[in-house]
């Protein structure tokens, strides 16, 4: 069985890369071609270009990059009907990998396609899913309220689980040794800063982030920082952080479960990362802001009053959030003191992210397995059955 697999940012290259240990479990000799970061790369994509050219988020931020990401829309197209696999994967990232999945089709009609995270039909856009099914034969969705709107537009659906229900949650003996790695009192408040894995987002969100956090320095005596980031935006992080005050740890790879369970409050932004830390109960505030003009135009076509996933999963508005023109400083700081202060705040975040990550799967068999033997139901490949 040969597979083509595509993902465009780290959150895809995690979930890619668990699917894929998922197909070579139960289909031993499975091989696979496409692009993808670190993680697919160790199990074995040998990426046809860097998958960080790809991670850019917001109308206004994609423009610049139009032509150049329209080539390798091209390119992975001819790529994926020379290769003839058995089925194409997307992963997330639609901006490119469903203009990828619709020109193979286009190139080769008798392609089967799946995509992995299903569309966010529920809170913005709903007429993604039918301009899906033309191209998408199979979707698996993360979130459990997520397969009816993709079987209503014409697709089939699995909820396969979320895999940061899975993910590893580092010890207390964890979390201590990367104190005293890292020169932070046991005692020492410690709050992480998340201002996202695409450049776009951290040159937008960090240095509010950063003029927060200096806020909050100032009325939680002994503040520590630590940002947990990405290979991809690593050193525009370094760079960025150089004259913060505090001046925060940065951390990569193996050492972000530490981080994390060593974490009193984070300040993050929306996305994935807020289930990573509700996976290791690390009270949040979550921040999120595009360009005006991307701003401009998700304002009139958003369709919930919350974006947090744990708010959503939960069905409780507990992680407070400050989108567009509330993601600024003084608002992201006053909910990050309150956070060290207010002994129930953190009680009520940590029983919404308790319920969140049983819904999501915790405890079940890991979702990449689940995800993998999707995929083969979908395509009628043949796998082992344990």
């Amino acid at each position: 069985m040969n597979l083509f697999l595509i993902a465009g940012e780290a959150s895809g290259d995690a979930l890619g890369a668990a699917l894929m240990a998922g197909l070579k479990h139960l289909v031993p000799g499975v091989r696979f071609e496409g692009v993808g970061g670190p993680l697919m790369e160790a199990e074995g994509v040998e990426s046809r270009f860097p998958m960080e050219e790809l991670s850019v988020m917001g109308l206004m931020e994609v423009l610049p990059k139009y032509r150049h990401l329209k080539r390798r829309i091209r390119e992975t197209a001819e790529a994926v009907a020379a290769s003839r696999p058995d089925a194409l994967i997307t992963i997330d990232s639609p901006d490119f990998t469903l203009r990828v999945a619709r020109a193979a089709r286009a190139l080769w009609p008798e392609l089967r396609t799946v995509h992995y995270v299903a569309p966010s039909v529920w809170a913005w856009r709903p007429g993604r899913a039918a301009k899906m099914a033309p191209i998408i034969d199979h979707v698996l969705a993360l979130l459990p309220f997520e397969p009816p709107y993709m079987e209503a537009a014409g697709m089939t659906c699995d909820f396969v689980g979320h895999p940061v229900a899975a993910m590893p949650v580092a010890s207390s003996q964890e979390a201590h040794a990367f104190r005293a790695r890292h020169g932070i009192a046991p005692d020492a408040p410690l709050a992480l800063c998340l201002p996202g894995s695409r450049k776009g987002e951290v040159s937008r969100l960090g240095p509010r982030f950063g003029a927060a956090l200096e806020l909050v320095a100032r009325e939680v005596p002994g503040l520590a920082v630590a940002i947990p980031t990405v290979r991809g935006v690593a050193a525009m992080v370094r760079e960025m952080t150089a004259a913060w005050t505090p001046r925060p740890i940065v951390v990569e790879g193996a050492e972000r479960p530490a981080a994390y369970a060593a974490a009193n409050v984070a300040l993050a932004a929306s996305g994935t990362v807020s289930l990573e830390l509700a996976a290791h109960a690390v009270p949040m505030v979550i921040g999120y802001d595009f360009n005006p003009v991307s701003r401009f135009i998700l304002r009139r076509i958003v369709r919930h009053d919350t974006v947090t996933l744990v708010n959503l999963v939960s069905d409780t508005r507990a992680v407070p959030e400050f989108l567009g023109e509330r993601c600024n400083p003084e608002a992201l700081a006053g909910a990050v003191r309150r956070l060290f202060k207010d002994p129930a705040a953190r009680t009520e975040q940590q029983a919404a992210m308790a319920l969140t990550m049983d819904r999501l799967g915790r405890g079940g068999e890991p979702p990449g397995h689940r995800a993998a033997r999707s995929v083969l139901r979908a395509i009628g490949g043949e796998g082992r059955s344990a």
